[in-house]
């Protein structure tokens, strides 16, 4: 009988899963054409290692100009072009922003967006937003803003307010643009989020899909959304709202799987981003949302309106919410504080 004694191996590490630092489009569109459940189980795998897998960010978003704009977006309501019977009104004042804002925070809400449909902010109503900002986040609220194009300076301008996030969305791929948008082109977008991005303000910016783009073209954009360098750290995922008046008004409807898997692939593509359900909520019904949390979203738009379109109303979505055993952010925090002061 040997007399060595014996010793025990420990079992090597796990390798790690190589994450692509660089997402070409035909490998965003190989992730599209994975089998269902597939790739719904390597986006809640990506998920659960960046997040806790039943946490979801609660975020209002409140029009703070609406209508008027004069650009030709096919999908938007606001555009002065467009008979939508939606009217043109002035900047809200100050104290209407901080009343909608304090709302939002008793409803558990953490974010709030202020929207403004302008091309590009003049200078003069920036001042009233830098008011905004600084009002708003002294309510203990993670500020957001999404005015159009900026010019040289504005974006410092909002960083010295105190903004946290700047949304300014692709909407979709560049060779789809076009079909979209004509009054500014796909550079113009780039550089604002090259502006913001410079100044230091974190990046909210995401797309509309339903818009009759090709499952190429959503992998375009999904592209081009997580090869920015960093991606953007909140990702919205909007399902076009068909408003009639607008161009877009009468497009085929996106098949609800195919937007689950634009979610999915969202997830696996920016691991670490916020992925939210944005526009369209109200029209996918219970089941599709609960795929859209499994396929790693994990903030959604809270409240009865985005800008101008509805909203599932805050209550639905707690009940929502409670049927998946979920909990929202900030409810997450307020339970961590109890145990700790427990």
């Amino acid at each position: 009988m040997s007399s060595q004694p014996i010793t025990f191996q420990a079992p090597a590490a796990p390798v790690a899963p190589i994450v692509p630092t660089k997402w070409p489009v035909e490998d965003v569109l190989a992730l599209f054409n994975l089998p269902f459940n597939d790739l719904l189980y390597r986006a809640q795998l990506v998920h659960r290692e960046n997040f806790d897998a039943n946490e979801v960010e609660l975020a209002t978003l409140l029009s703070i100009k609406t209508g008027g704009c004069p650009e030709d977006c096919g999908y938007c309501p606001q555009a002065a072009r467009y008979d939508t019977g939606v009217t043109a009104q002035k900047i809200l004042p100050l104290d209407e922003v901080l009343a909608a804002a304090r709302e939002a925070k008793s409803h558990g809400a953490t974010r709030f967006c202020m929207g403004a449909a302008w091309r590009e902010p003049k200078d003069r109503d920036l001042e009233k937003v830098e008011e905004m900002v600084r009002e708003v986040k002294a309510l203990g609220l993670e500020t957001c803003a999404t005015l159009g194009m900026l010019g040289e300076g504005q974006a410092e301008k909002l960083k010295d307010a105190g903004l946290d996030y700047y949304n300014h969305n692709l909407d979709t791929a560049p060779e789809f643009y076009s079909n979209i948008i004509s009054t500014r082109d796909y550079q113009n977008r780039l550089d604002t989020l090259e502006r913001v991005r410079g100044v230091g303000i974190k990046v909210c910016c995401g797309g509309i899909v339903g818009m009759g783009e090709s499952r190429l073209q959503r992998a375009g954009l999904m592209a081009q959304l997580c090869n920015m360098d960093p991606y953007p750290e909140s990702v919205p995922v909007n399902n076009l709202v068909q408003v009639e008046g607008t161009p877009l008004h009468g497009t085929e409807p996106i098949d609800p799987l195919e937007f689950v898997r634009t979610v999915a692939v969202a997830r696996i593509t920016m691991p670490k981003a916020r992925v939210r359900l944005s526009a369209g909520r109200r029209e996918m019904g219970e089941a599709i949302q609960a795929l859209c949390f499994l396929a790693g979203a994990n903030s959604i738009f809270y409240g009865d309106k985005l800008l101008t379109t509805g909203n599932p109303e805050a209550d639905a979505d707690q009940v929502l919410l409670k049927k998946l055993g979920m909990h929202s952010r900030n409810n997450a925090i307020d339970a961590r504080c109890e145990v700790t002061s427990s």
